[in-house]
């Protein structure tokens, strides 16, 4: 519960009014982007609505309305601007999304290093294959290899990465789905098989943003090599004399 500091009325957490004065409420430790919104905890939300509810809530907010308002209530409106952004990029996002439902639901960060570090089981082959190639392609490119042929080798040894990725955000989208459905279910209270299905969808949601964050970085790796490629090749056309 919020406390409103002009009337002392009690208001629930998800008001940014008071019910009994009307005034601005101060922000408060407030954490779920969707409650501040107005919105339940889906995953699949309308964007247009989404943008709706945020410039709604932006003009409510704005300083301009509090200008000769008191200093706690200017305050306040500063406050609530400041975090409707922060809930507005959050939400907007359908990867940040994710991420700010695993932290409201209690789960470890997707973004730790670890899960950008140790390779997910299910890309082990892809993992190996392109460390490989990539090993390869490093002696070649000292050795001279014509650089045309070595980009022709980099595009090919990153189209299976591109298609995981593709793969996970196919997944990505199914178990959001999936979320989204768990939550439509008023089951019974304290119905154990409820619960449970919801946590195994956000622990599979959780574990596809540490496979996905780690495809991101292989495909980083890449285009770094490509940028090596282009670099070397540049360095070797300047040094080369027009009329030798």
């Amino acid at each position: 519960m919020l406390e409103c500091r002009n009337c002392g009325a009690g208001a629930p957490v998800d008001e940014h009014f008071c019910p009994q004065c009307s005034r601005i409420l101060a922000l408060g430790r407030h954490g779920d982007c969707f409650t501040f919104l107005g919105l339940p905890r889906k995953l699949l939300i309308d964007p247009q609505d989404l943008e709706r509810r945020f410039r709604e809530l932006s003009r409510k907010f704005h300083p301009d309305y509090f200008y000769n308002a008191t200093s706690a209530e200017r305050l306040a409106s500063l406050e609530r601007s400041s975090y409707l952004n922060d809930a507005y990029r959050a939400l907007k996002n359908p990867v940040s999304r994710i991420e700010h439902l695993l932290a409201i639901e209690g789960l470890p960060s997707a973004r730790s290093e670890e899960g950008t570090t140790k390779v997910p089981p299910s890309l082990l082959e892809e993992v190996f294959a392109l460390n490989e190639e990539l090993d390869e392609i490093r002696e070649l490119r000292e050795a001279s290899e014509d650089s045309d042929r070595l980009l022709v080798r980099l595009a090919n040894a990153r189209k299976p990465i591109d298609a995981k990725r593709d793969e996970h955000e196919r997944q990505l989208q199914e178990l959001s789905a999936r979320w989204d459905r768990l939550l439509a279910v008023s089951g019974v209270e304290g119905e154990p098989a409820t619960a449970a299905e919801k946590r195994a969808t956000l622990d599979a949601l959780r574990e596809r943003l540490l496979e996905r964050n780690y495809i991101n970085n292989l495909l980083a790796t890449i285009e770094r090599e490509v940028s090596g490629l282009q670099a070397h090749a540049s360095r070797r056309g300047a040094t080369v004399s027009p009329n030798s």
